[in-house]
């Protein structure tokens, strides 16, 4: 139940701060609020939490710095980044340390709440696929539920994010997997920064698939991606 999505809130902005989990908490989000990345990475250590707001921006720990010590700790954990800034280079750069989403501000909290409840949805619905979940290919052994991808005596640990791309090329190994379609199943989005944040996978995906020669993943170019699988 989304009552039970218990917040990590952090933010320095302390007006800001206090509006946010006032509101999370009327929507029955327990939200524990901290004022800078070390304090927050320090109760992250400490306590349960299901997801995580981030401002960019803060004092002691920036928020990029906090989602890599976090993602070190927690792989699958949502995390949501606030910023003042609308740069694309901020956007790509927090898709790249584990974002699963970036809110520009001024924003409403109507919309953050949105938000939250799509990315909680997602987590959801990739704990409940119940497709095939083991792939065998080239010298690889992708295992979906585990969230793992083998190569001899290397295992690669995937986000889920990662994982769930990688399901979506592997059941369509050797064909084309359309950019739509796989933004509208893993982000139910095809927005322009959705698809650069999918671009930022497919990259994570071409570097953990370089151990095997025989395995690429192409560029099909204004379509979309392609597992290929050579003999």
């Amino acid at each position: 139940m989304e009552k039970d999505t218990r917040v990590l809130l952090a933010e320095d902005d302390k007006n800001l701060g206090n509006i946010l989990k006032a509101y999370l908490e009327a929507k029955n989000y327990p939200t524990v609020l901290c004022p800078d990345g070390k304090i927050a990475y320090e109760i992250f250590k400490r306590e349960e939490f299901d997801f995580c707001v981030l401002d960019i921006m803060m004092p002691e720990m920036d928020g990029f710095t906090l989602a890599k010590k976090i993602r070190k700790l927690d792989k699958d954990i949502p995390i949501l980044f606030l910023s003042a800034k609308a740069m694309q280079e901020d956007r790509i750069q927090g898709f790249e340390v584990g974002a699963d989403d970036y809110l520009t501000k001024p924003f409403s909290m109507e919309e953050l709440l949105l938000r939250i409840k799509a990315i909680m949805r997602r987590s959801i619905n990739s704990e409940n696929n119940t497709g095939k979940s083991e792939y065998t290919f080239g010298q690889f052994v992708f295992e979906y539920n585990r969230q793992t991808l083998t190569i001899g005596d290397n295992e690669q640990k995937l986000t889920s994010k990662e994982a769930e791309l990688l399901k979506l090329l592997c059941d369509n190994m050797n064909k084309v997997l359309d950019r739509t379609i796989a933004l509208n199943k893993i982000w139910f989005d095809d927005s322009y920064f959705n698809a650069r944040s999918m671009d930022v996978y497919v990259t994570k995906l071409r570097k953990y698939l370089k151990g095997d020669p025989n395995v690429e993943l192409i560029n099909v170019h204004g379509v979309g991606f392609k597992l290929v699988i050579s003999e």
